[in-house]
């Protein structure tokens, strides 16, 4: 069992990232948001998780314990496969996962890419009660902090070229229009600030071939 990799980063396109480990590139399938957060020639650490399939064998590589912890109760509920769980952790923080399990919520995951209603309430029963690690002391499960998804999407947006006084500047307009911060995604944010830079930088492009 691989449990984790670390070594620079060769490659990142769409969900799949290669890691250098001792001379050899492995392909991990990770988010979106792990994707665009990670620069090429950077060493990262992932934790990751072999999944094994009679005609292949499959690497999934995640930022976080927790999020390894939920991809792999996430895989052990019925009709729930790895691309499925991992659509989930794209649209979701573990913490917003553990939120709407306590809450009994199942409207959260009917809403991600290949989650019918009946896997989304599966999903609810099955978790009940395993995801004490996103929990805080008093039994209710916090919330991501913006800092960090702020950090997140900022590293993003500068690993896409963006400047980082323009990244900055940008998440932090973005994140204080949030109705709700403490619940905003990675994935959210980034699509809401890549949306606010775009006619910006279409304007910019625009300006200079006009000059």
């Amino acid at each position: 069992m691989i449990s984790s990799v670390r070594g620079p980063v060769l490659s990142a396109l769409g969900s799949t990232v290669v890691v250098e480990v001792g001379g050899v590139g492995l392909a991990l399938q990770v988010t979106p948001a792990t994707a665009l957060s990670v620069r090429l020639g950077d060493e990262v650490r992932l934790s990751t998780t072999l999944v094994v399939r009679e005609d292949s064998l499959t690497l999934y590589g995640f930022h976080t314990a927790d999020e390894l912890s939920v991809f792999e109760l996430l895989m052990g509920v019925t009709g729930v496969g790895p691309k499925s769980a991992l659509g989930v952790l794209a649209a979701l923080t573990p913490s917003q996962i553990a939120h709407a399990v306590a809450s009994e919520d199942d409207g959260v995951f009917r809403k991600v890419s290949g989650i019918g209603p009946k896997t989304a309430k599966l999903i609810v029963l099955s978790l009940a009660g395993k995801l004490s690690i996103t929990a805080s002391s008093s039994g209710v499960p916090r919330p991501a902090p913006a800092t960090s998804v702020a950090a997140n999407v900022q590293a993003a947006l500068i690993g896409l070229g963006w400047s980082e006084k323009v990244a900055a500047e940008v998440v932090e307009q973005t994140i204080a229009e949030t109705p709700d911060p403490g619940q905003a995604t990675v994935p959210a944010v980034l699509r809401l600030a890549l949306a606010r830079l775009g006619p910006a930088k279409h304007a910019v492009s625009a300006g200079r071939s006009g000059s």
